[in-house]
């Protein structure tokens, strides 16, 4: 059987060593989820559109294959000639109530004061854009790389962001969205709903934003200085 070198942090390493866990079977099922979901989703974006691609998006949660579908719909309602990451983002700021909107708010940008330059013709819009291909396996990525099970509009924001061609990307990072703080927001909003879970009095919007801000404001206060500077 082949041997992968598995690095881990030193800390993370004697941890491992006195729980006495099976490093070798966690690894080997960590692996097989992450390539049945990168697998799935290139299969999906280059299938038929005609046919539902989310179906074999399991890994995907509800708000998210809802995105999908709209930005499909959207595509083919617009005669595109096929559906870019453009529709993707449309697509989830449309929605209208997933976690990604709510980062987007604690950066302190509005969602529907955002503008996406949707394309009009009379294609068929049965393929997804090679852009927009790339930024779903990379918003499965984003997922695996986080270390969450699931792939919700939160891992789509980032896979947005992170594709270097599409006009999604292009349009967030005009808004002054990076990758590397963004990621940080939702990593933070994810920890506001565990917050939330423990006080579920609060409001979520209120309670997701501060704690976003507090995870970025070292960020911030960097970036000051820096200008200062």
């Amino acid at each position: 059987m082949p041997k992968v070198n598995v690095y881990l942090p030193d800390e993370l390493a004697d941890a491992v060593k006195a729980a006495n866990l099976p490093l070798s079977a966690i690894c080997q099922r960590a692996l097989e989820q992450s390539v049945k979901r990168v697998t799935a989703i290139r299969a999906t974006v280059l299938g038929d559109l005609a046919i539902d691609p989310t179906a074999q998006l399991s890994h995907f949660t509800d708000r998210s294959r809802t995105v999908l579908k709209m930005a499909i719909a959207k595509a083919q309602e617009d005669g595109a000639d096929n559906v870019g990451t453009e529709h993707l983002l449309h697509a989830m700021l449309a929605e209208g109530d997933n976690l990604a909107l709510r980062v987007l708010r604690a950066e302190e940008i509005e969602p529907a004061v955002i503008a996406v330059p949707l394309p009009t013709g009379s294609g068929s819009a049965t393929q997804f854009s090679s852009p927009a291909a790339n930024a779903l396996e990379l918003t499965v990525t984003e997922a695996i790389s986080l270390g969450h099970n699931y792939v919700g509009c939160e891992h789509l924001l980032l896979g947005l962001l992170s594709e270097p061609d599409g006009t999604a990307g292009h349009v967030l990072r005009q808004l002054g969205l990076d990758l590397r703080s963004t990621r940080k927001a939702v990593a933070a909003a994810l920890l506001g709903y565990a917050h939330l879970r423990a006080q579920p009095a609060n409001n979520p919007a209120t309670v997701i934003a501060a704690v976003v801000r507090q995870e970025l404001q070292p960020i911030i206060e960097r970036i000051e200085r820096l200008e200062q500077g």
